[in-house]
């Protein structure tokens, strides 16, 4: 309303400047040369008018023609942009759909409209993978690559072409360079460390590995490859803490702190180990500086402390206290081994040797003697080393399985876990 009321007014001031001028009358008077002409003020007003306006017609027009050809290629470029974005979309289900000739002549068609943007890129070294061109992607990703904003896209690429062609050594380079280019991607780490696994780089993988009983073998597989004596021996220590029930780690933490001329605080380590979970390589270390039958009894007591309703801590206990001579604390701990369920063929075996300790060549010995035995061949077999992947049992673990090459798979199994033999 406001805004009518405003073009009322100029229009009515208008209309009175014009019948001012109108009556006021006059004349304007043009002189060229010797030609003189009178025009009538209106008329003049009128003409300056009309100049005014062809003027302005004249200058729109040169504007017009010089943004001529800029607004013609401003519509191209939106028609070749449209025609690219239409191209992205069809290569992308051209990807989706597995058909790679169309895939790439989409991802061409999309690079002719839009560029050699990241996505086009991207679409473009897919549809060479997916035609089994690998070397035409890999240009395509090495150009990624050296975006800075899009390099991420182009080492994973690269990354994922070196795991195919199983370059490992290649691939743990770009898997690093990829985490560089971007820190914190959860995948990237665990591709890292599977990488550092098939790479037996022990230190990395015990870097990348999340908190857990998987760390102390790695520890101890990464001292054996550290070269410093110092690093070695804090790798043992880390492995022991990060699970002291793990034997191998407890074992080389305390061999080096005994080597070292910490003997009290080896047998602390092995006693600490025996309490989480007793192993019989643990009390042969622990009995290594005693020098009678009578010693390694004292040492088996105090070892079993830690856990003496175990059955190996009863067996240890007893096997010491028949080797000591004293047969009624070996027949107490190896019949709480039987009478509980926890004897395996170690323990039969035993007792037979407690039979011929006790009663000698009688025929009672003999037959107690041939008890024993007939249950010592239907029971079940002493733990031991044994790989997870290919069944094969081993003398001691070891971070890779010898004969399947299998990562992490030896483990000390137990006789009522024992899995049935591969042939």
């Amino acid at each position: 309303m406001r805004h009518a009321l405003i073009y009322l007014v100029l229009l009515a001031a208008g209309i009175a400047g014009v019948l001012w001028l109108a009556q006021v009358g006059g004349d304007v008077a043009v002189r060229v040369g010797d030609a003189e002409i009178l025009v009538g003020l209106p008329i003049a007003l009128l003409l300056l008018a009309v100049l005014f306006l062809v003027l302005h017609l004249i200058l729109s027009g040169i504007s017009a023609l010089r943004r001529l050809p800029g607004k013609l290629r401003a519509r191209k470029a939106t028609k070749r942009r449209a025609e690219g974005d239409a191209a992205l979309t069809r290569a992308l289900v051209a990807l989706a759909a597995g058909t790679p000739d169309a895939a790439r002549i989409e991802s061409k068609r999309a690079r002719k409209g839009l560029g050699d943007t990241p996505q086009t890129l991207l679409l473009a070294a897919e549809a060479e993978r997916l035609a089994g061109r690998e070397d035409q992607a890999t240009e395509i990703f090495r150009q990624l690559a050296a975006s800075p904003e899009a390099r991420f896209l182009g080492l994973r690429g690269l990354l994922r072409q070196a795991i195919q062609r199983e370059d490992w050594p290649a691939a743990q380079r770009l898997a690093r360079e990829a985490e560089a280019a971007q820190p914190g991607a959860a995948w990237l780490r665990q591709e890292r460390e599977t990488l550092a696994l098939r790479m037996r780089d022990w230190r990395e993988a015990l870097t990348l590995a999340p908190p857990g009983a998987g760390q102390a073998a790695l520890a101890l597989a990464a001292a054996g490859q550290e070269p410093d004596l110092i690093r070695a021996a804090e790798l043992e220590r880390q492995g022991f803490a990060a699970d002291p029930a793990f034997a191998p780690a407890a074992l080389a933490h305390a061999r080096r702190l005994r080597d070292s001329g910490s003997p009290r605080r080896a047998r602390t380590v092995l006693e600490q180990a025996w309490a989480a979970r007793p192993h019989p390589d643990l009390a042969q270390e622990y009995f290594r500086d005693d020098a009678d039958a009578l010693a390694r009894m004292k040492s088996a007591e105090a070892l079993a402390k830690g856990s003496p309703r175990h059955a190996e801590s009863r067996l240890l206990v007893g096997r010491a206290a028949l080797e000591a001579g004293l047969t009624g604390r070996a027949r107490q701990e190896l019949d709480a081994l039987v009478s509980g369920g926890q004897a395996d063929r170690r323990a039969y075996l035993a007792l037979s040797d407690l039979e011929e300790a006790e009663h000698g060549e009688t025929p009672e010995g003999r037959a107690a003697q041939a008890r024993w035995l007939r249950q010592a061949a239907t029971a079940a077999p002493e733990p031991r080393w044994r790989c997870a992947s290919c069944g094969t049992d081993h003398a001691a673990w070891q971070p890779v399985c010898p004969s399947c090459q299998a990562v992490g798979t030896i483990n000390w199994t137990s006789p009522q876990t024992l899995p049935a033999t591969v042939s």
